[in-house]
């Protein structure tokens, strides 16, 4: 394991914002403590205090907080080895600029999941569908990851939404039309044991809990 600076990973057990930053620890093979906490107002005072937007991810760098995601990872492959981002600046610039895609489709996920009727669940899963087929032709060809054979900073952000595509498409048959190219990325991810550990034991059972709670018109049409 690599040496570190005290790092502590603050999380939500269903957010897939710190599971990115969990795969780039688990990528470069970083030891850290990941620290779990309940969604909700009901936040400790340590927590309010390290997180100005009140969200997850923070990571606690010796004590010092980095929040927001995409600064996380950023922070991550800059300290840590394997480099994860393209060396050529146009190209690192493009991934970012997929990444930020990224985080949209992941919106559009979530508004999908907890639509509470028929027609914003369909008008979500649509552009969810639009999205991918969009981010499919940017692809590299032939190749297990984004950009070619060796994975990038910028799959570590797509894992997570093909996690929970995966239990969607499972466990309430909703298709979501990938294109061959999209489909063998997405199944090169969730293979892959950084992508595997990034989560919970019990992260499907999670998941649903989660989806329940929501009480939305994809759980209560199963």
């Amino acid at each position: 394991m690599s040496a570190n600076k005290g790092l502590e990973l603050v999380s939500f057990k269903v957010c897939p914002f710190v599971q990115r930053s969990v795969i780039a620890l688990n990528e470069k093979q970083v030891e850290f403590k990941l620290t779990h906490l309940m969604p909700g107002d009901d936040q400790p005072d340590w927590f309010k205090k390290v997180s100005p937007l009140g969200k997850v991810p923070v990571l606690l760098v010796d004590g010092q907080p980095l929040f927001e995601s995409a600064v996380i990872s950023e922070y991550l492959d800059e300290v840590y080895e394997p480099k994860l981002h393209p060396a050529d600046p146009l190209e690192k610039a493009r991934h970012r600029s997929w990444i930020e895609f990224c985080s949209d489709l992941l919106g559009t996920q979530f508004r999908m999941v907890t639509a509470k009727d028929q027609e914003s669940f369909e008008s979500n899963l649509q552009q969810l569908k639009n999205g991918l087929q969009r981010v499919g032709e940017t692809l590299a060809q032939q190749t297990p990851f984004f950009s070619g054979e060796q994975l990038a900073l910028v799959d570590t952000t797509y894992a997570p939404l093909f996690m929970r595509m995966a239990i969607v498409e499972r466990v309430f048959k909703v298709d979501f039309e990938l294109s061959e190219r999209v489909q063998a990325w997405k199944e090169a991810l969730l293979a892959r044991d950084t992508v595997k550990n990034s989560v919970v034991d019990n992260f499907e059972e999670v998941f649903m809990m989660f989806l329940k709670k929501q009480d939305g018109y994809m759980v209560n049409n199963l």
